[in-house]
């Protein structure tokens, strides 16, 4: 008994970090994205440096967790990919987390180029439209200045038969 107490002190004397468990990247990834972005920026500098200092798989699925989930500045979809890619076959936790979270960082991205083509497509559209107009407008206003010269000569004929009519001894 007095051994495997000092065997526990020992051990946590020396600082041994174990790698964390999928739950606690979990849970880590929750927090950190509902934090201020000061903590964000910290959350994400810690796990950079215990992925540097030991690059297990857990490592690299809570840094590449963070960097997909966490806002912009610090969101990095592509590193997240590139430290996913490895382990994503692997049977795993870690693997089958890695193989979730590239799954669905993909499909963000495809997404979000389905809506900026989307956006595209709906601004090449209104500029149509705002051409279109233009152009109705232009014909309305030629098909207002072309009535408007009827009228004026409509009423000169009128203007002249009614001098005619006037003037006695004169037949139209």
């Amino acid at each position: 008994m007095a051994a495997a107490s000092i065997v526990l002190t020992a051990c946590a004397e020396l600082s041994l970090q174990l790698p964390p468990t999928l739950d606690s990247v979990v849970h880590e990834v929750v927090e950190a994205a509902r934090a201020p972005a000061a903590q964000q920026k910290a959350v994400l500098a810690d796990a950079q440096r215990d992925f540097a200092r030991d690059p297990s798989p857990m490592h690299r699925v809570r840094l590449a967790a963070l960097l997909a989930t966490l806002p912009e500045p610090v969101h990095d979809d592509a590193r997240a990919l590139e430290l996913l890619e490895p382990i994503v076959e692997t049977a795993s936790a870690a693997g089958r987390f890695a193989a979730f979270l590239s799954a669905h960082i993909t499909e963000r991205q495809r997404l979000m180029r389905e809506g900026e083509k989307l956006a595209k497509e709906r601004a090449a559209a209104e500029r149509e439209h705002q051409n279109a107009e233009k152009e109705r407008d232009k014909r309305e206003e030629a098909l207002r200045q072309q009535l408007e010269a009827l009228r004026a000569i409509e009423r000169g004929i009128l203007e002249r038969e009614e001098r005619l009519r006037k003037k006695p001894g004169v037949k139209p």
